[in-house]
Protein backbone atom coordinates (compact mmCIF):
# COMPACT_ATOMS: atom_id res chain seq x y z
CA UNK A 1 0.00 0.00 0.00
CA UNK A 2 1.46 3.40 -1.05
CA UNK A 3 2.26 5.82 1.77
CA UNK A 4 0.66 9.26 1.49
CA UNK A 5 3.05 12.18 1.36
CA UNK A 6 2.42 15.41 3.19
CA UNK A 7 2.32 18.71 1.26
CA UNK A 8 5.61 19.70 2.85
CA UNK A 9 7.33 16.54 1.65
CA UNK A 10 5.89 17.06 -1.83
CA UNK A 11 7.32 20.57 -1.98
CA UNK A 12 10.62 19.39 -0.56
CA UNK A 13 10.76 16.62 -3.13
CA UNK A 14 10.09 19.06 -5.93
CA UNK A 15 6.69 17.63 -6.91
CA UNK A 16 5.11 21.15 -6.77
CA UNK A 17 7.21 23.98 -8.22
CA UNK A 18 7.63 27.05 -6.05
CA UNK A 19 5.90 29.27 -8.61
CA UNK A 20 2.78 27.11 -8.27
CA UNK A 21 2.81 26.70 -4.47
CA UNK A 22 -0.12 28.71 -3.08
CA UNK A 23 1.74 29.52 0.15
CA UNK A 24 4.73 30.89 -1.72
CA UNK A 25 2.47 32.92 -4.03
CA UNK A 26 0.60 34.40 -1.05
CA UNK A 27 3.84 35.40 0.66
CA UNK A 28 5.22 36.96 -2.53
CA UNK A 29 1.95 38.81 -3.10
CA UNK A 30 2.03 40.30 0.40
CA UNK A 31 5.65 41.39 0.01
CA UNK A 32 4.96 43.00 -3.37
CA UNK A 33 1.85 44.77 -2.01
CA UNK A 34 3.83 46.12 0.95
CA UNK A 35 6.58 47.39 -1.37
CA UNK A 36 4.03 49.11 -3.64
CA UNK A 37 2.24 50.78 -0.71
CA UNK A 38 5.49 51.95 0.92
CA UNK A 39 6.76 53.21 -2.44
CA UNK A 40 3.57 55.16 -3.02
CA UNK A 41 3.76 56.69 0.46
CA UNK A 42 7.41 57.60 -0.08
CA UNK A 43 6.55 59.20 -3.45
CA UNK A 44 3.75 61.28 -1.92
CA UNK A 45 5.86 62.30 1.07
CA UNK A 46 8.81 63.28 -1.14
CA UNK A 47 6.57 65.43 -3.35
CA UNK A 48 5.04 67.08 -0.29
CA UNK A 49 8.47 67.81 1.17
CA UNK A 50 9.76 69.27 -2.12
CA UNK A 51 6.70 71.48 -2.47
CA UNK A 52 6.96 72.64 1.16
CA UNK A 53 10.69 73.39 0.90
CA UNK A 54 10.16 75.28 -2.38
CA UNK A 55 7.73 77.58 -0.57
CA UNK A 56 9.87 77.86 2.55
CA UNK A 57 7.39 75.80 4.58
CA UNK A 58 9.49 72.94 5.86
CA UNK A 59 8.21 70.39 8.36
CA UNK A 60 10.60 71.42 11.12
CA UNK A 61 9.48 72.90 14.42
CA UNK A 62 12.06 75.67 14.72
CA UNK A 63 9.28 78.25 14.19
CA UNK A 64 7.88 77.39 17.65
CA UNK A 65 10.57 79.61 19.22
CA UNK A 66 9.40 82.66 17.28
CA UNK A 67 7.30 85.35 18.93
CA UNK A 68 3.60 84.54 18.75
CA UNK A 69 2.32 88.07 18.34
CA UNK A 70 -1.29 87.33 19.36
CA UNK A 71 -3.16 87.49 22.63
CA UNK A 72 -5.13 84.76 24.38
CA UNK A 73 -8.15 85.70 26.41
CA UNK A 74 -8.00 82.75 28.81
CA UNK A 75 -4.72 81.38 30.18
CA UNK A 76 -3.89 79.33 33.26
CA UNK A 77 -0.23 80.38 33.14
CA UNK A 78 1.33 83.80 32.47
CA UNK A 79 1.24 84.66 28.78
CA UNK A 80 1.58 87.74 26.58
CA UNK A 81 1.93 88.24 22.80
CA UNK A 82 5.72 88.62 23.05
CA UNK A 83 6.08 84.98 24.14
CA UNK A 84 6.76 82.11 21.73
CA UNK A 85 4.45 79.89 19.73
CA UNK A 86 5.40 76.99 21.99
CA UNK A 87 4.19 78.96 25.02
CA UNK A 88 0.90 79.64 23.24
CA UNK A 89 0.51 75.94 22.46
CA UNK A 90 1.17 75.11 26.11
CA UNK A 91 -1.60 77.52 27.11
CA UNK A 92 -3.94 75.83 24.65
CA UNK A 93 -3.00 72.37 25.92
CA UNK A 94 -3.64 73.36 29.54
CA UNK A 95 -7.01 74.84 28.57
CA UNK A 96 -7.94 71.62 26.79
CA UNK A 97 -6.93 69.52 29.79
CA UNK A 98 -8.86 71.83 32.11
CA UNK A 99 -12.04 71.45 30.06
CA UNK A 100 -11.53 67.70 29.64
CA UNK A 101 -10.81 66.86 33.29
CA UNK A 102 -13.49 69.08 34.82
CA UNK A 103 -15.96 68.07 32.13
CA UNK A 104 -15.38 64.34 32.68
CA UNK A 105 -16.04 64.65 36.42
CA UNK A 106 -19.17 66.80 36.07
CA UNK A 107 -20.56 64.78 33.15
CA UNK A 108 -20.09 61.55 35.11
CA UNK A 109 -21.92 62.88 38.16
CA UNK A 110 -24.78 64.34 36.09
CA UNK A 111 -24.97 61.22 33.92
CA UNK A 112 -25.26 58.91 36.95
CA UNK A 113 -28.00 61.09 38.48
CA UNK A 114 -29.99 61.21 35.23
CA UNK A 115 -29.44 57.50 34.58
CA UNK A 116 -30.81 56.62 38.02
CA UNK A 117 -33.67 59.06 37.50
CA UNK A 118 -34.69 57.21 34.33
CA UNK A 119 -35.26 54.14 36.50
CA UNK A 120 -37.12 56.04 39.23
CA UNK A 121 -40.60 54.93 40.28
CA UNK A 122 -41.64 58.60 40.41
CA UNK A 123 -43.51 59.40 37.18
CA UNK A 124 -42.41 63.05 37.04
CA UNK A 125 -38.73 62.38 37.74
CA UNK A 126 -38.60 59.50 35.26
CA UNK A 127 -40.21 61.43 32.42
CA UNK A 128 -38.19 64.59 33.01
CA UNK A 129 -35.04 62.47 32.71
CA UNK A 130 -36.40 60.85 29.53
CA UNK A 131 -37.14 64.23 27.95
CA UNK A 132 -33.67 65.49 28.85
CA UNK A 133 -31.89 62.47 27.36
CA UNK A 134 -33.95 62.30 24.16
CA UNK A 135 -33.71 66.05 23.55
CA UNK A 136 -30.02 66.55 24.22
CA UNK A 137 -28.87 63.46 22.31
CA UNK A 138 -30.72 64.52 19.17
CA UNK A 139 -29.48 68.12 18.96
CA UNK A 140 -25.99 68.64 17.46
CA UNK A 141 -23.35 69.65 19.97
CA UNK A 142 -22.26 72.70 17.98
CA UNK A 143 -25.83 74.04 18.05
CA UNK A 144 -25.94 73.55 21.79
CA UNK A 145 -22.63 75.40 22.25
CA UNK A 146 -23.97 78.32 20.22
CA UNK A 147 -27.10 78.30 22.36
CA UNK A 148 -25.21 78.41 25.66
CA UNK A 149 -22.76 81.06 24.46
CA UNK A 150 -24.97 83.44 22.49
CA UNK A 151 -28.43 82.84 23.97
CA UNK A 152 -27.44 82.41 27.62
CA UNK A 153 -24.04 83.79 28.67
CA UNK A 154 -23.94 86.67 26.17
CA UNK A 155 -27.37 87.77 27.42
CA UNK A 156 -26.07 88.41 30.92
CA UNK A 157 -26.10 92.07 31.98
CA UNK A 158 -23.07 94.37 31.48
CA UNK A 159 -20.44 94.70 34.18
CA UNK A 160 -22.05 97.72 35.85
CA UNK A 161 -25.33 95.79 36.24
CA UNK A 162 -23.84 92.43 37.24
CA UNK A 163 -25.93 89.80 38.96
CA UNK A 164 -24.29 89.53 42.36
CA UNK A 165 -24.43 86.74 44.91
CA UNK A 166 -23.36 88.80 47.88
CA UNK A 167 -19.60 89.48 47.94
CA UNK A 168 -18.86 85.98 46.68
CA UNK A 169 -19.72 86.08 42.96
CA UNK A 170 -20.86 88.37 40.15
CA UNK A 171 -22.22 87.31 36.75
CA UNK A 172 -21.92 89.54 33.70
CA UNK A 173 -21.19 89.42 29.97
CA UNK A 174 -17.45 89.25 30.57
CA UNK A 175 -17.58 86.24 32.81
CA UNK A 176 -18.20 84.95 36.30
CA UNK A 177 -16.15 86.72 38.97
CA UNK A 178 -15.81 84.62 42.11
CA UNK A 179 -14.03 84.72 45.43
CA UNK A 180 -10.60 83.10 45.30
CA UNK A 181 -8.45 81.39 47.92
CA UNK A 182 -4.86 82.62 48.18
CA UNK A 183 -1.87 81.12 49.94
CA UNK A 184 -1.27 82.50 53.38
CA UNK A 185 1.18 82.03 56.24
CA UNK A 186 1.95 78.37 56.97
CA UNK A 187 0.22 77.13 53.83
CA UNK A 188 2.88 74.51 53.02
CA UNK A 189 2.74 72.99 56.52
CA UNK A 190 -1.05 72.94 56.51
CA UNK A 191 -1.08 71.35 53.05
CA UNK A 192 1.23 68.58 54.30
CA UNK A 193 -1.10 67.96 57.27
CA UNK A 194 -4.07 67.78 54.89
CA UNK A 195 -2.27 65.26 52.68
CA UNK A 196 -1.50 63.09 55.72
CA UNK A 197 -5.16 63.35 56.76
CA UNK A 198 -6.34 62.12 53.37
CA UNK A 199 -3.97 59.15 53.41
CA UNK A 200 -4.78 58.29 57.02
CA UNK A 201 -8.55 58.53 56.43
CA UNK A 202 -8.27 56.23 53.40
CA UNK A 203 -6.15 53.73 55.33
CA UNK A 204 -8.56 53.70 58.28
CA UNK A 205 -11.57 53.28 56.01
CA UNK A 206 -10.03 50.27 54.24
CA UNK A 207 -8.80 48.68 57.47
CA UNK A 208 -12.09 49.10 59.32
CA UNK A 209 -14.08 47.89 56.31
CA UNK A 210 -12.01 44.71 56.10
CA UNK A 211 -12.36 44.18 59.86
CA UNK A 212 -16.15 44.50 59.55
CA UNK A 213 -16.22 41.94 56.73
CA UNK A 214 -14.02 39.55 58.70
CA UNK A 215 -15.82 39.80 62.06
CA UNK A 216 -19.29 41.07 61.19
CA UNK A 217 -19.03 43.86 63.76
CA UNK A 218 -20.01 47.44 62.98
CA UNK A 219 -16.97 49.69 62.75
CA UNK A 220 -18.48 52.98 61.46
CA UNK A 221 -15.63 53.13 58.94
CA UNK A 222 -17.17 55.98 56.94
CA UNK A 223 -17.75 58.15 60.01
CA UNK A 224 -14.26 57.53 61.40
CA UNK A 225 -12.65 58.35 58.06
CA UNK A 226 -14.73 61.53 57.73
CA UNK A 227 -13.78 62.71 61.23
CA UNK A 228 -10.08 62.18 60.49
CA UNK A 229 -10.39 63.83 57.07
CA UNK A 230 -12.01 66.95 58.53
CA UNK A 231 -10.51 66.99 62.01
CA UNK A 232 -6.79 66.87 61.21
CA UNK A 233 -6.84 69.78 58.70
CA UNK A 234 -8.97 71.80 61.13
CA UNK A 235 -6.51 71.10 63.94
CA UNK A 236 -3.59 71.95 61.67
CA UNK A 237 -5.23 75.26 60.79
CA UNK A 238 -4.83 76.43 64.38
CA UNK A 239 -1.40 74.84 64.92
CA UNK A 240 0.42 76.54 62.02
CA UNK A 241 0.15 79.92 63.74
CA UNK A 242 -1.58 81.82 60.92
CA UNK A 243 -4.21 81.63 58.23
CA UNK A 244 -2.97 79.11 55.61
CA UNK A 245 -5.60 80.37 53.17
CA UNK A 246 -6.95 83.87 52.70
CA UNK A 247 -9.99 84.99 50.74
CA UNK A 248 -9.73 87.40 47.83
CA UNK A 249 -13.14 88.86 46.97
CA UNK A 250 -14.00 90.40 43.59
CA UNK A 251 -14.43 94.17 43.78
CA UNK A 252 -16.15 96.27 41.13
CA UNK A 253 -13.81 98.89 39.72
CA UNK A 254 -14.39 101.62 37.20
CA UNK A 255 -14.59 99.34 34.16
CA UNK A 256 -14.41 95.79 35.46
CA UNK A 257 -14.02 93.63 38.53
CA UNK A 258 -10.64 93.27 40.18
CA UNK A 259 -9.50 90.57 42.60
CA UNK A 260 -10.91 87.10 42.99
CA UNK A 261 -10.88 84.74 40.04
CA UNK A 262 -12.73 84.96 36.74
CA UNK A 263 -14.30 82.27 34.60
CA UNK A 264 -14.77 83.61 31.09
CA UNK A 265 -18.11 83.18 29.35
CA UNK A 266 -16.33 81.24 26.58
CA UNK A 267 -15.04 78.64 29.01
CA UNK A 268 -18.35 78.48 30.90
CA UNK A 269 -20.38 77.97 27.70
CA UNK A 270 -18.01 75.26 26.44
CA UNK A 271 -17.97 73.42 29.77
CA UNK A 272 -21.74 73.56 30.27
CA UNK A 273 -22.39 72.45 26.69
CA UNK A 274 -19.97 69.53 26.84
CA UNK A 275 -21.16 68.37 30.27
CA UNK A 276 -24.86 68.47 29.43
CA UNK A 277 -24.34 66.80 26.04
CA UNK A 278 -22.04 64.03 27.26
CA UNK A 279 -24.10 63.38 30.41
CA UNK A 280 -27.09 62.42 28.24
CA UNK A 281 -25.09 59.56 26.71
CA UNK A 282 -23.59 58.55 30.04
CA UNK A 283 -27.10 58.41 31.51
CA UNK A 284 -28.12 55.82 28.92
CA UNK A 285 -24.98 53.80 29.66
CA UNK A 286 -25.73 53.88 33.40
CA UNK A 287 -29.37 52.91 32.86
CA UNK A 288 -28.42 49.98 30.63
CA UNK A 289 -25.72 48.84 33.05
CA UNK A 290 -28.10 48.80 36.02
CA UNK A 291 -30.79 46.98 34.07
CA UNK A 292 -28.20 44.38 33.05
CA UNK A 293 -27.90 43.31 36.70
CA UNK A 294 -30.32 40.56 37.62
CA UNK A 295 -33.36 41.65 39.62
CA UNK A 296 -32.59 38.84 42.00
CA UNK A 297 -29.54 40.75 43.23
CA UNK A 298 -31.69 43.67 44.30
CA UNK A 299 -34.30 41.41 45.87
CA UNK A 300 -31.62 39.52 47.79
CA UNK A 301 -30.17 42.78 49.09
CA UNK A 302 -33.61 43.98 50.23
CA UNK A 303 -34.26 40.65 51.92
CA UNK A 304 -31.10 41.20 54.00
CA UNK A 305 -32.58 44.42 55.35
CA UNK A 306 -30.82 46.90 53.09
CA UNK A 307 -32.74 49.97 52.00
CA UNK A 308 -33.25 50.73 48.31
CA UNK A 309 -30.39 53.23 48.31
CA UNK A 310 -28.07 50.83 50.15
CA UNK A 311 -28.95 48.01 47.76
CA UNK A 312 -28.16 50.22 44.79
CA UNK A 313 -24.90 51.54 46.28
CA UNK A 314 -23.52 48.32 47.76
CA UNK A 315 -24.89 45.55 45.53
CA UNK A 316 -26.34 46.65 42.20
CA UNK A 317 -24.13 49.53 41.11
CA UNK A 318 -20.77 47.77 41.76
CA UNK A 319 -21.93 44.92 39.52
CA UNK A 320 -23.25 47.33 36.90
CA UNK A 321 -19.82 48.96 36.64
CA UNK A 322 -18.61 45.91 34.71
CA UNK A 323 -21.07 46.85 31.98
CA UNK A 324 -20.79 50.63 32.36
CA UNK A 325 -17.02 51.20 32.26
CA UNK A 326 -16.15 50.00 28.70
CA UNK A 327 -18.61 52.32 26.86
CA UNK A 328 -17.89 55.04 29.40
CA UNK A 329 -14.31 55.19 28.10
CA UNK A 330 -15.62 56.12 24.66
CA UNK A 331 -17.70 58.96 26.11
CA UNK A 332 -14.69 60.38 27.95
CA UNK A 333 -12.69 60.29 24.73
CA UNK A 334 -15.57 61.93 22.85
CA UNK A 335 -15.77 64.74 25.40
CA UNK A 336 -12.05 65.42 25.08
CA UNK A 337 -12.14 65.43 21.29
CA UNK A 338 -15.37 67.46 21.17
CA UNK A 339 -13.61 70.19 23.14
CA UNK A 340 -11.97 71.17 19.84
CA UNK A 341 -15.32 72.81 18.96
CA UNK A 342 -14.20 75.58 21.31
CA UNK A 343 -12.84 77.33 18.23
CA UNK A 344 -16.46 78.14 17.28
CA UNK A 345 -17.07 80.21 20.42
CA UNK A 346 -13.64 81.77 20.80
CA UNK A 347 -12.16 79.71 23.63
CA UNK A 348 -8.39 79.24 23.16
CA UNK A 349 -8.04 75.48 23.46
CA UNK A 350 -5.28 73.48 21.76
CA UNK A 351 -7.01 73.34 18.37
CA UNK A 352 -7.97 77.04 18.38
CA UNK A 353 -4.43 78.10 19.30
CA UNK A 354 -3.00 75.77 16.66
CA UNK A 355 -5.28 77.29 14.01
CA UNK A 356 -4.09 80.77 14.97
CA UNK A 357 -0.46 79.66 14.76
CA UNK A 358 -1.11 78.30 11.26
CA UNK A 359 -2.52 81.67 10.24
CA UNK A 360 0.47 83.47 11.74
CA UNK A 361 3.34 81.17 10.73
CA UNK A 362 1.84 79.38 7.73
CA UNK A 363 3.09 75.96 8.93
CA UNK A 364 -0.07 73.88 8.63
CA UNK A 365 1.40 70.37 8.36
CA UNK A 366 3.71 70.37 11.43
CA UNK A 367 1.10 72.12 13.57
CA UNK A 368 -1.64 69.66 12.62
CA UNK A 369 0.70 66.74 13.23
CA UNK A 370 1.51 68.12 16.67
CA UNK A 371 -2.19 68.61 17.48
CA UNK A 372 -3.10 65.10 16.33
CA UNK A 373 -0.28 63.51 18.33
CA UNK A 374 -1.31 65.47 21.44
CA UNK A 375 -4.95 64.40 21.20
CA UNK A 376 -3.80 60.83 20.59
CA UNK A 377 -1.64 60.84 23.73
CA UNK A 378 -4.50 62.26 25.82
CA UNK A 379 -6.88 59.61 24.48
CA UNK A 380 -4.39 56.80 25.08
CA UNK A 381 -3.86 57.99 28.65
CA UNK A 382 -7.61 57.93 29.30
CA UNK A 383 -7.88 54.48 27.77
CA UNK A 384 -4.93 53.10 29.74
CA UNK A 385 -6.22 54.27 33.11
CA UNK A 386 -9.82 53.16 32.57
CA UNK A 387 -8.84 49.86 30.96
CA UNK A 388 -6.71 49.06 34.02
CA UNK A 389 -9.71 49.79 36.23
CA UNK A 390 -12.01 47.79 33.94
CA UNK A 391 -9.63 44.83 34.11
CA UNK A 392 -9.68 45.00 37.88
CA UNK A 393 -13.48 44.90 38.21
CA UNK A 394 -14.23 42.49 35.35
CA UNK A 395 -15.25 38.88 35.98
CA UNK A 396 -12.42 36.36 36.02
CA UNK A 397 -13.42 32.96 34.70
CA UNK A 398 -11.74 29.99 36.32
Amino acid sequence: MAQRRSPLSIVAGGAIPLWRDIRVLQAVGQIVSAIVVLGLLYFLFSNMMEAANARGLGLGYDFLEQSAGFDLGDALIPYDPSMTFSRALLVGLLNTLRVALVGVVLATVLGIVVGLSRLSSNWLVRNLANVYVETIRNVPLLVQLFFWFFAVFQQLPPVAESITLGPFAALNQRGINMVALRRGEGFTTWLAITAVAILLALALYLALSRYRLRTGRRTHSGLVALLVLLGLPLLGWFLVGGAPLTTDFPVLGRFNYTGGTTITTNFAALLVGLVIYTAAFIAEIVRAGIQAVSKGQREAARSLGLSGLQAMRLVVFPQALRVIVPPLISQYLNLTKNSSLAVAIGFPDLFAVGKTIIDQAGRAVPVFVLIMVTYLLISLTYSLILNLYNRRISFVER
